[in-house]
């Protein structure tokens, strides 16, 4: 018996080393060190669940929650790639590396003294704030531990961190870093918040779904009941789950996870790397409705027809499982973090009876794997193929909409809660446009808080066309009014402005144009979009006395702000 003990106990072992050590010993161990000075916490993991992509990198903390402290080459290498943005990954270097690895630096405050030369440099040349350089590689070298920036929170950065990657240089595909033998403490097991029950019908769509919370008790968990009985001859499962680490409160992403029915593995996923092509497919491996209505990330256990996601390691029927009346079928889950922690479920289920589902109305019935087509004598809609992940039963309406500066009804195309991975064209006609309108006119969207996003819009005839990638509601709305600027202070440091506009563009329409000039020479200001800040930072080049400044800054429609002042230094 003791000797059967010890097998188990063995045997148990090995399957934890092949469950995350067979992955690492890919990847060299010692090659790359951290990119910060201080222990490594982390606000977020490779492969985490965000909206419209999965996580290529790891969020390292700032040490005390602030910016400045230098990020460090994590090894020997040149820099090939530097980019500046005002929203995205802000100001971020990528370092080639001799083994063919890349790594990514991304959030930074500040560049190292001579790339901030050399990009500035640049900046007056292209006389432009946002650009994208590509070094030669004897440029830039730096040796491991080298100091290539400080840590910061440019771009889409909303508290200080440093977002570290590595990837394959040849394919740019991200690879997770904690494969690479980068020491992170964690001894603490995945947090499981939930599960949600697919009641399936025989195409195997969606026709009812119900959510369940979990029961912890010391570290297992449970729910309420040990056995679910569903109202359907097929049924699939979502979970929530997040990692924990060590020291640090978020709820980060599992490294892998696995479902097995009747202890035979039937799904599961490993994020040890992915490629940006298939990013947004996310949105067919999450539940998209939870995420829009409640920011709550259910991992779906079942594969949609359009999901195209390469992180599947088994998948047996498509996650899909069929139930008997007669015998409950064991579910389990295993959710798992790239340490080895990990953490269980498991509970039964059996088919009841099962009722004649309700019949939903439908306007159209579009089909995943084809190019669909909508058109009314007001509204037209193509869907190229490839834009859903599964068949969509369209519901549209539209509504009379006579608010300030809207000149057309406001269709209602399906709903928010529906992912498109492409861009689909939308033609919506007008209704009593002034002609003298036309060149103002943009298709809105129309969120939910009751803003609006420009979408942007070419005429023909009195149709007006754009692409747009969500469903839900839209109008034809004119934009008249120019961009706020709003002088913060003048100062013998900085100049700085808040500039706003009445519309938000959406990411296929140009935003805000900005041009600065003193003394009718172009000036470099920095554009943090997040906070709608416009910042000057003097350098000593401009002499003591008085200046002239003039701001121009022009919207997507061509509405135009200007603010001109005399100031001295």
């Amino acid at each position: 018996m003791l000797r059967y003990f010890y097998f188990l106990s063995f045997l148990s072992f090995c399957c934890g080393f092949t469950f995350w050590e067979s992955n690492k010993i890919n990847y060299p161990q010692d090659y790359f060190g951290s990119p910060v000075t201080h222990k490594i916490l982390l606000s977020g993991t490779f492969g985490e669940l965000r909206p419209n992509h999965l996580h290529a990198g790891i969020d390292i903390k700032a040490l005390q929650g602030k910016t400045g402290e230098p990020i460090l080459a994590a090894a020997e290498g040149h820099i090939s790639r530097i980019n500046v943005k005002s929203g995205g990954y802000g100001k971020a270097i990528y370092m080639d590396h001799p083994n063919g690895y890349t790594t990514v630096y991304a959030h930074l405050q500040k560049f190292s003294p001579e790339v901030e030369a050399f990009i500035k440099k640049e900046q007056y040349a292209r006389k432009q704030f946002e650009l994208t350089i590509y070094p030669d590689s004897s440029l830039f070298n730096f040796a491991k531990g080298d100091k290539i920036g400080t840590l910061g929170l440019s771009g889409r950065s909303f508290g200080p961190h440093l977002h570290f990657e590595i990837r394959d240089t040849n394919t740019e595909e991200p690879i997770n870093p904690l494969l690479f033998g980068i020491h992170i403490e964690d001894k603490l097991k995945p947090l499981i918040q939930g599960i949600k029950v697919y009641e399936l019908n025989e195409q195997k769509e969606t026709i009812q779904e119900k959510k369940y919370p979990i029961n912890k008790k010391g570290g297992s968990y449970s729910i309420a009941k040990d056995t679910l009985y569903i109202a359907s001859w097929r049924a699939a499962f979502g979970i929530e789950t997040y990692d924990q680490m060590n020291g640090a409160p978020n709820k980060n992403g599992v490294y892998t996870l696995d479902l097995l029915v009747d202890d035979s593995l039937t799904y599961s996923f490993n994020m040890e790397r992915f490629s940006f092509e298939e990013t947004r497919y996310i949105n067919a491996h999450l539940d998209y409705k939870e995420r829009i209505n409640n920011k709550d990330y259910f991992n779906r256990c079942f594969i949609l027809p359009g999901n195209k996601l390469s992180i599947y390691e088994k998948i047996l029927d498509d996650g899909i499982i069929e139930l008997s009346t007669y015998k409950a079928k064991k579910i389990s889950f295993q959710c798992t973090d790239v340490h080895g922690n990990q953490s269980k479920l498991y509970f039964w289920v059996k088919r009841k009876e099962v009722e004649a589902p309700i019949t939903d109305v439908y306007n159209y019935k579009l089909l995943y794997a084809e190019e669909n087509i909508v058109q009314t004598s007001e509204l037209e809609l193509y869907f190229p193929q490839g834009c859903l992940y599964e068949n969509l039963y369209l519901k549209y309406l539209s509504s009379i909409d006579t608010s300030y500066n809207t000149y057309s009804k406001v269709f209602h195309i399906h709903d928010k809660e529906t992912a498109i991975h492409k861009f689909f064209d939308l033609s919506i006609k007008t209704t009593g446009m002034p002609i003298d309108a036309y060149d103002k006119a943009f298709i809105a969207y129309c969120n939910k808080d009751g803003s609006f996003t420009n979408c942007g819009g070419l005429w023909s005839g009195q149709y007006l066309t754009t692409k747009v990638r969500e469903l839900g509601d839209y109008c034809i709305k004119v934009d008249n009014e120019a961009p706020e600027i709003k002088l913060l202070n003048i100062s013998k440091s900085t100049i700085a402005f808040k500039i706003t506009d009445n519309f938000n563009t959406s990411r296929n329409v140009a935003g805000l144009k900005m041009d600065a000039r003193v003394d009718g020479n172009w000036i470099l200001f920095e554009w943090d979009a997040k906070n709608d800040l416009l910042k000057h930072t003097f350098d000593g080049s401009l002499s003591s006395g008085k200046h002239h400044l003039l701001l121009k800054v022009e919207d997507a429609l061509g509405n135009v702000s200007l603010f001109e002042q005399e100031f001295l230094l």
